[in-house]
């Protein structure tokens, strides 16, 4: 290999995206939350009671977000193509990406009709919206439990997380607003409640937005400090210089990063661009959870060289 096309690379672990590992939890979940949803729906419309109904509209959002998030898994596990050298990866961001717009939508709609129940109140039944409400409290923790060791590795389980803790916050909100009704009589608890549930779903969708979008718009990953990466790459004997380095995530699980380093000719006569590319690797594996790495070795005035010919 020439010294302007020298490639390192680790690469991310095999089976797929970090999601895929828990593809047989979020399929329990998908079915927990399907049964509950209506059930609620059941409940909301016997009680009467608008938190019951909020709750279900949000479990049918999850149901959706769920079979989504296993759909995303299926194609990122598709292999690379040619045409898509990383494959379906990226579908994995875009079903989170979904997930928040549907969030969003849920949250307001849920704000909304809170609003038009205070101005309209409802008969609703206590009783009835403590049987249901308890009812989806148990449902979702059992939920809860499968999602939380993805939830820390996956954008896409994250967001299926969120939304399943939701509804859990949501069940108690129910609980609580039907205890008040029954203790005493103040029907506007249900709304509340709803307003409860509405404010609890939008700033974690902001939030899981937030990151959906670094990963779109090609963010450093979280963790990776490019000063410092900079620096790493620096410090080794005989790197002179760094340019066009980059690090990015193309799905949960599988950051990257590429550079072209500078290295002195008798360095590299030396030691050799094999070991070279060895120190790099573990310097980086070392200090920064980056699995696909690419460096390009240059020679000391090699980049004006390609300016040069750029022009």
């Amino acid at each position: 290999m020439g010294a302007g096309h020298d490639h390192g690379h680790t690469h991310a672990p095999a089976g797929g995206t970090a999601a895929a590992a828990h593809r047989g939890r979020l399929r329990a979940a998908l079915g927990i939350t399907l049964t509950v949803m209506v059930v609620e729906i059941v409940g909301g419309v016997l009680a009467d009671s608008l938190a019951l109904i909020a709750d279900a509209a949000h479990m049918a959002t999850d149901a959706l977000g769920l079979g989504m998030a296993l759909l995303a898994i299926h194609f990122a596990g598709l292999p690379a193509t040619t045409h898509r050298t990383f494959g379906y990866a990226r579908a994995e961001i875009l079903a989170a990406l979904a997930n928040c717009l549907l969030l969003l939508g849920v949250g307001g709609y849920v704000l909304y009709e809170a609003v038009q129940r205070f101005f309209t109140p409802a008969g609703t039944e206590g009783g009835l919206m403590i049987v249901f409400g308890a009812i989806g409290l148990v449902a979702n923790s059992v939920s809860l439990t499968l999602l939380m060791r993805g939830q820390a590795e996956s954008l896409n389980v994250r967001g299926a997380f969120l939304e399943v803790a939701a509804d859990a916050l949501g069940s108690v909100a129910v609980i609580l607003s039907a205890v008040v009704i029954l203790t005493t009589g103040w029907a506007a608890a249900d709304p509340i409640a709803s307003l409860v549930i509405g404010l609890m779903i939008v700033p974690r969708t902001v939030k899981l937005l937030r990151e959906t979008l670094d990963v779109l718009l090609e963010a450093a990953p979280r963790g990776v400090d490019m000063a410092e990466v900079r620096s790493h790459i620096l410090a080794l004997d005989g790197v002179e210089d760094v340019h066009d380095l980059h690090a990015w995530t193309i799905t949960s699980g599988m950051p990257v990063l590429s550079a072209h380093v500078v290295v002195r000719s008798d360095v590299l006569s030396a030691i050799g661009h094999e070991k070279l590319l060895h120190e790099l690797q573990g310097c980086l594996g070392d200090h920064f959870d980056v699995e696909h790495c690419t460096f390009q070795l240059e020679p000391v005035g090699h980049a004006e060289h390609e300016a040069r010919l750029c022009h």
